[in-house]
């Protein structure tokens, strides 16, 4: 994306529970740093993917979802999800999946980075010890639903699953995460496999990695199997750089690698269609968490960072620098007047966003 672009056309989607709520601060904050470079960020808000948008039509999404939103290069999205209106999968599988399969949003991208003013439960890490990618295979793998069940409920009963893996599905993700690691200082890449266990699949995502390996000489590249490298991220995280997995092992690597930081809560994360054919998707971790929806407490930073993800990939550096530099610059104040009670603080909603937005807007760009 060219630093020269200075518009951005975005679709918001609030969806359900804290979604609604933490939105609004993640808006205000990217309306704040494009104020402070000028950019043009042009935001429309759609009601559906969420629960209401269900119970008033029996769907999740009307039937011109795909053409409505991709007329924008990027969807903002909150969270989804009310398992006691609407089954969750239903509300999943009718919105957000359908979203990264049809809008071919191959990449899962989250970062793992202890943030300051984070308490880490890893034992003597400080801010800058842990700060590494998570790029996972989104749309294919081991979440291909190709399977089924005969004989239910008898002696006979066969459940079956397949993993698939393409050339085109491993070898692209590959191409994408060897990319990103050539960017870092440290330029090193890992490999997440199995191939000790799992004997077909993974000698062969082994093999295209190998193959990968061959155009970037100065990515330095190693891989272990998934279980010794979830304890490596426990035991040396800031050994790590970019990894990548297939989809279940990049599901399961994009969870620990932000519990190691010190909070889920507060982390990001892209569903990303590289070559901008269809739009890229930007949204918080923390899901629809019911049990504290209306009550004015949610954290916001996993949103607000979210936007800041969104500028990013779309080439705006400064504004999102700002970004990333504000969130860092609130949490390490440490108020708790400011910070939400899941991080230990007594601020609601809107203290913390309004101070990361006041923050970004102090800056000089």
């Amino acid at each position: 994306m060219s630093d020269l672009k200075k518009s951005l056309k975005v679709a918001v989607i609030p969806g359900d529970g804290i979604g609604i709520e933490v939105m609004p601060y993640g808006i205000k904050c990217l309306e704040a740093a494009a104020k402070l470079y000028n950019l043009d960020l042009q935001f429309e808000s759609f009601d559906f993917a969420s629960c209401e948008y269900y119970k008033k039509h029996g769907d999740m999404l009307p039937k011109d979802w795909k053409e409505t939103l991709s007329r924008f290069e990027a969807i903002y999205f909150g969270a989804v999800g009310l398992p006691d209106v609407v089954p969750d999968h239903i509300s999943l599988w009718g919105s957000l999946l359908q979203f990264r399969r049809v809008f071919d949003q191959y990449i899962n991208l989250r970062p793992c980075r202890l943030m300051p003013g984070v308490k880490c439960p890893l034992a003597n890490r400080k801010p800058g010890d842990i700060d590494f990618w998570v790029v996972r295979e989104n749309t294919e793998g081991e979440y291909s639903s190709i399977g089924g069940r005969i004989f239910e409920g008898t002696d006979r009963e066969f459940v079956t699953q397949e993993t698939i893996m393409t050339r085109i599905g491993v070898d692209r993700v590959l191409k994408y995460a060897f990319e990103l690691a050539k960017t870092r200082p440290k330029a090193h890449l890992t490999s997440a496999t199995k191939s000790n266990g799992i004997s077909i699949t993974m000698p062969y995502w082994d093999e295209r990695v190998k193959e990968m390996q061959i155009h970037y000489p100065e990515v330095r590249t190693d891989k272990f199997h998934i279980d010794i490298l979830c304890a490596h991220i426990v035991q040396k995280p800031d050994f790590f750089d970019v990894i990548v997995g297939s989809n279940l092992f990049g599901d399961i690597l994009s969870d620990l690698g932000p519990a190691c930081t010190g909070t889920i809560g507060i982390a990001p994360s892209g569903n990303i269609n590289p070559e901008g054919k269809f739009p890229s998707l930007f949204e918080p971790v923390h899901g629809s968490a019911p049990d504290i929806a209306g009550k004015g407490i949610a954290n916001p930073v996993g949103m607000i960072w979210a936007g800041q993800m969104m500028l990013e990939h779309f080439g705006f550096k400064d504004a999102a620098g700002a970004m990333l530099k504000a969130i860092e610059n609130v949490l390490a104040t440490g108020r708790s007047d400011v910070i939400t009670a899941d991080m230990g603080g007594k601020g609601d909603t809107d203290s913390f966003g309004s101070a990361i937005e006041e923050e970004i807007l102090s800056m000089k760009p």
